[in-house]
């Protein structure tokens, strides 16, 4: 009887329980409408005042800049605090949607939303050192132990890599953009081109003897072209993420940013990474160029040598407009900041 009357107890607050988690979600879900709605009105609102500060005349240029600035930093404390979880989310990308179906993977807490940004730097780490050491390794058997002949299986298998690579950067980086983090477009298009560039290279025949090395300069320049860009996102993950850190304290970029390829820092990180994204940029066209060439002269017949070829001009001339245009805004930023500051002198 008395084990009886312990199940009848342990049901009761069962459905306590059930009634009371039922209650605080209603209540909650009212709470959480109410904040969106706000939310909603409050940037719409910030949205108003700076197309009207912009495009009113009669108003004090001084005066125009400072409430401009006083916008800015409302709307950071806006998207970058705890509120931003309750505005309107970017629409999840068809990547997401295919791989995940039709879920919400914006996280409704802050900390949650750093978390997620936090592995997505891990994986960009880790993965850099295996972009600079998998080709690496790969050239130096083949001159060393392979008698300047790539073998098929590890060219394919580092093929599979940049597969499973490039998924999980768009993968992490559509997740981030629904989460809030600045990213611009272009480079979830650059990641599914190296996708289908990576799955093509799958289906592609590595060539051997005889006369191997001719047959296979365009993956040898490839392999070249993989190590430079390892190298490129060590300093890359070295240095512009410290100057991202000091932008976010000073309020001039937000917690959810990450760096990315068309990025710079300070002006000494201008001089460094700068000529090197460009040698990478031109690199990369030339060894799409190069293979193009191989299936025009009819040197090679495959298919996929001109699918690859395709994609990395491509992406070349991708990330090198996506480069152009960044150091153009920076130009324009630093004019602003100049003139501002020269104001401030002559006051």
């Amino acid at each position: 009887m008395e084990v009886e009357e312990e199940v009848k107890r342990i049901i009761d607050e069962v459905k306590d329980l059930h009634d009371s988690a039922a209650s605080f979600i209603s209540s909650s879900s009212q709470q959480e409408l109410s904040l969106r709605q706000k939310a909603s009105a409050v940037d719409s609102s910030i949205r108003r005042l700076h197309s009207t500060l912009v495009s009113n005349k009669n108003l004090d240029p001084k005066l125009v800049e400072k409430l401009e600035e006083d916008l800015h930093r409302a709307r950071c404390m806006l998207v970058d605090g705890e509120t931003s979880s309750f505005l309107p989310s970017k629409p999840q990308g068809r990547f997401v949607r295919m791989f995940c179906g039709p879920v919400n993977v914006r996280a409704l807490r802050k900390d949650v939303q750093l978390k997620v940004k936090e592995e997505y730097n891990r994986y960009r780490d880790k993965t850099a050192l295996l972009f600079l050491f998998f080709p690496a390794t790969l050239l130096i058997l083949r001159s060393y132990y392979w008698g300047g002949c790539l073998p098929a299986f590890p060219v394919q298998l580092y093929e599979a890599w940049l597969l499973f690579l490039y998924a999980g950067l768009a993968m992490r980086e559509n997740i981030l953009r629904a989460n809030g983090s600045d990213i611009r477009p272009w480079w979830l298009y650059h990641h599914y081109c190296a996708m289908a560039m990576a799955l093509v290279s799958l289906t592609w025949e590595i060539k051997g003897q005889p006369n191997c090395v001719q047959k296979q300069r365009g993956v040898h320049l490839f392999l070249q072209w993989a190590m430079m860009q390892g190298v490129a996102m060590l300093l890359q993950n070295r240095y512009q993420r410290q100057r991202l850190y000091t932008r976010i304290a000073l309020g001039k970029a937000k917690r959810m940013d990450v760096v990315w390829g068309e990025t710079a820092g300070v002006d000494g990180q201008l001089w460094l990474l700068c000529p090197i994204l460009f040698i990478l940029q031109v690199f990369e066209a030339y060894v799409g160029l190069l293979l193009l060439r191989k299936t025009v002269t009819g040197v090679v017949n495959e298919w996929q040598v001109m699918v690859c070829g395709i994609l990395l001009v491509v992406m070349a001339v991708g990330n090198f407009i996506n480069t152009v245009e960044t150091l153009m805004a920076k130009s324009r930023v630093k004019a602003k900041m100049k003139r501002s500051k020269s104001r401030a002198e002559l006051n």
